[in-house]
């Protein structure tokens, strides 16, 4: 089978960028010495126009997981074109199709079966044609925002003025134009390449799947530390319009903090989170699933009593979480109503807490016992 033709043009770039960052700026360092005014220019560059892919291309504009002012779109679509990733409208309609066809290899862009060079970077340097919408037709809404359009009319002019023009400028303002386009420029550029590029493929291949299986992507607290968040790719691929990567506070995803501080300045609104009912759901499942296969791979005598208790127990613990979920929603509808010390508000508070309390039994008596295969196992 005949592969298809090579990108010339993306082929040449993508060489050019990492010869120039791994021999050019070695060498000018060298010759130069270093300079903090570059060093600090290259990360928050990069923190910028990263950001801008995560917070603005993905989360914003590919998922709509949240709306966000003027200003910040503007920003976002400059330092986004910063990051020499193509267009809003095409990144966009790329990562929609990937969404809807995760795993396919003939549908997903860049199907992390093929392999990690191909949904890294192979993708990109030969015609696949994966995109059948040449008129971004699944990116209808999109073509609407004013910010998106004029971005994606005026890329080419966006982007040279983003990685060139602003680079020179600090480098003329601090005496070295040629070292802040290293460092700024071109550095900047192939370090925020490969972090974005590691979304596609690492977290796709390395790490844990809590939610799903149905799909490749993976939860991985190393790589959501390099990739601005991202890294929590198994609950965003079934949870993908929560502007929320990492949901617990102490999982670092930068790009939610982000974008949940700009909702205190009101430059962002409408954050959308998926319930989280839902999300210990999706979690319970695939801990009986674990569970299961472990049990029924291992010789125990009792391995059929072990299946009847986890199945039993499973199914106890969601019913009480319906029970809890369905009390929480009542109790805030009561406090909405300003109701809360009325005797009705009373009687469900106080049934909120008892369900909250028997939960918590349960959800440990649950715990222990999908650990019981494991346990057998040792």
């Amino acid at each position: 089978m005949t592969k298809p033709r090579l990108l010339i043009v993306n082929v040449l770039f993508f060489l050019f960028t990492t010869a120039v960052a791994v021999f050019a700026v070695p060498i000018e360092a060298v010759i130069n010495g270093l300079d903090w005014a570059e060093i600090i220019a290259c990360i928050v560059f990069i923190w910028m126009s990263g950001m801008s892919i995560t917070a603005g291309y993905h989360r914003l504009w590919s998922h709509k997981a949240y709306e966000a002012h003027a200003v910040i779109r503007i920003l976002f679509a400059i330092f986004g074109a910063m990051a020499v990733q193509r267009s809003i409208l095409h990144w966009s309609s790329d990562h929609r199709i990937h969404h809807k066809h995760v795993d396919d290899n003939e549908r997903d862009p860049y199907s992390a079966r093929k392999g990690f060079w191909f949904s890294h970077l192979g993708w990109m340097l030969r015609d696949y044609k994966t995109n059948p919408f040449v008129d971004y037709a699944n990116c209808r809404d999109l073509q609407k925002d004013k910010v998106v359009m004029w971005q994606h009319k005026h890329y080419g002019k966006i982007s040279i003025a983003a990685n060139i023009g602003i680079p020179a400028l600090l480098g003329w303002l601090n005496g070295d134009v040629l070292g802040m386009l290293l460092w700024a420029g071109v550095l900047r550029l192939v370090v925020v390449h490969h972090v974005t590029f590691f979304i596609n493929s690492l977290a796709h291949l390395w790490g844990r799947q809590p939610y799903t299986d149905k799909n490749t992507a993976k939860d991985n607290d190393i790589l959501a530390f390099f990739t601005f968040g991202e890294g929590y790719h198994n609950f965003h691929h079934i949870f993908e319009y929560d502007y929320r990567n990492g949901i617990r506070w102490w999982q670092f995803d930068p790009t939610k903090w982000l974008i949940s501080g700009l909702s205190w300045l009101k430059l962002t609104y409408n954050l959308r989170r998926c319930p989280e009912e839902r999300i210990e759901k999706a979690r319970l499942a695939m801990q009986l699933q674990y569970a299961t296969e472990k049990a029924l791979s291992l010789g125990h005598p009792n391995k059929e009593e072990i299946l009847a208790k986890l199945q039993i127990e499973y199914d106890a613990l969601v019913v009480k979480m319906t029970e809890f979920y369905q009390a929480r929603k009542r109790l805030m509808e009561i406090k909405k109503r300003a109701l809360i010390q009325s005797y009705e508000g009373l009687e469900i508070r106080y049934k909120y807490k008892e369900l909250k309390a028997s939960l918590a039994v349960q959800r440990n008596k649950w715990l222990d016992l999908s650990r019981m295969p494991l346990q057998y196992a040792c």
